[in-house]
């Protein structure tokens, strides 16, 4: 008879299994290791997989429509500005649903939700309906900002406390390698069949991951009220307050809450791979030079953490040294994209720019995860995911406007990439007065 699986709950409350081996997340033999004894974790990790796939797919056949349809590096920015702004807005609302609600439930509604709202795109046959892009945007990512930080809060309920290195790890790789299969399968597929084959594919993984997480154990576990509940715990403005105040008073949380958000301060850089391989570089059919640029984001995002614990250290202070300098590293990255003569040293520095992104994001994310108790978990996510959106939003308006005034892509990219300077030096002096109170 099988040994049944541990529960999620059970995951989450037990310390490290001291019978364990340590599993450094540098070690692919680690993954199989979490692989095989971990298999609610799996199927929660396929689900993520197959759904992150269909996302590019969707992204780089919609930026092939605009480029049909209105030739313009503002539209571009606008689609992206829609994909941004429903979770700057909805953030509060969707980390009160988290924190409160089924998690599994949330995640897997909003995949059924995405299938319809995805093949809507298909509607879209002439400069006259380009609103509706942006509209159904808006509405896909509306779903996304419920679905990602009762993802993200999920993970410390499927790993143990010493999978978590590894679980973020993962996460961060397949989100980009993901990318990279993604934009160049999206790029390929656009390139040959046409972006409506994209969007049909982006549809299916939805129904995929909505049919895996079904079956991932991932129990509710309903927070004790005590007393009646007032218009105040309906409306949930008592869980916003008390999410406010929690990270009040752990300023720790707050200032991780921000790493993401210093990377997006350059976020228009996401326009420019567009522009850069649609425009600068004009090679192949519609599709291909973006899709190599997005492609080796996704590498290089890819191997960023692995590289990083293996050549830095996985300790909380080796981590806070590392996103310091991944800042740095991002700024001269982008600096040579920006005087790059060809697309394939374009695509290098591509890659090596979300090398150390790729750091900040899932650094960021680890010891967030290892700081925040599981009741505000959701919230705190939520928030952060909210600030990354809002300034990503801000960033890319200001490079669409930048382009639409007839700024040269190259210098639009130069100053995007010095901006990075920002929040490197805050974050180096933050990090080193951190870690003298230790």
């Amino acid at each position: 008879m099988p040994t049944p699986e541990p529960t999620a709950n059970a995951a989450a409350q037990n310390g490290p299994d001291l019978s364990r081996p340590h599993l450094p997340a540098g070690e692919w033999r680690s993954y199989v290791i979490l692989f095989k004894g971990n298999k609610n974790y799996l199927r929660f990790w396929l689900a993520g997989v197959v759904s992150q796939m269909g996302n590019w797919f969707n992204y780089i056949a919609v930026f092939v429509l605009l480029n049909e349809l209105v030739g313009s590096g503002v539209a571009v920015s606008w689609f992206l500005i829609a994909k941004y702004l429903p979770t700057a807005i909805l953030a509060p609302a969707a980390g009160v649903v988290a924190d409160r609600f089924s998690r599994k439930a949330i995640m897997i509604f909003c995949d059924v939700g995405r299938i319809f709202v995805v093949l809507g795109f298909l509607l879209v046959r002439d400069a006259e309906l380009v609103w509706l892009v942006f509209v159904l945007a808006l509405i896909q990512e509306t779903l996304w900002s419920f679905y990602d930080p009762a993802r993200r809060a999920s993970v410390p309920n499927v790993c143990r406390p010493e999978e978590l290195h590894l679980a973020n790890a993962l996460s961060g790789a397949t989100w980009s390698v993901m990318l990279a299969v993604g934009a160049a399968l999206g790029g390929l597929v656009t390139a040959a069949w046409g972006w409506q084959t994209a969007i049909v594919l982006d549809a299916l993984t939805f129904a995929v991951s909505a049919a895996l997480l079904a079956s991932v154990v991932l129990p509710h576990v309903a927070r004790k009220k005590t007393g009646k509940n007032t218009w105040r715990d309906y409306t949930g403005l008592n869980d916003l307050t008390a999410g406010i105040r929690y990270l009040a008073g752990h300023r720790q949380v707050a200032a991780l809450l921000m790493v993401k958000s210093g990377w997006a301060i350059s976020g228009g850089l996401l326009v420019m791979l567009a522009i850069f391989g649609e425009q600068v570089f004009q090679v192949g059919g519609q599709g291909g030079g973006s899709g190599v640029l997005y492609s080796m984001r996704g590498i290089g995002a890819a191997i960023g953490p692995i590289l990083a614990w293996r050549l830095l250290g996985e300790s909380n202070r080796d981590m806070y040294r590392s996103i310091g300098l991944a800042f740095f590293m991002g700024c001269l990255s982008y600096l040579a994209f920006s005087l790059s003569p060809t697309l394939a040293w374009a695509a290098l520095f591509v890659l090596l720019g979300h090398i150390g992104g790729s750091v900040q994001w899932v650094f960021s994310t680890t010891l967030l995860q290892k700081a925040v108790e599981d009741q505000y978990r959701g919230r705190v996510f939520a928030t952060e995911m909210a600030l990354v959106t809002m300034i990503l939003s801000i960033s890319t308006y200001l490079t669409g406007a930048a382009l639409d005034h007839g700024i040269d892509p190259r210098r639009v990219t130069m100053v995007l990439a010095l901006c990075f300077l920002v929040p490197g030096v805050f974050w180096t002096i933050h990090a080193k007065r951190r870690l003298r109170e230790e």
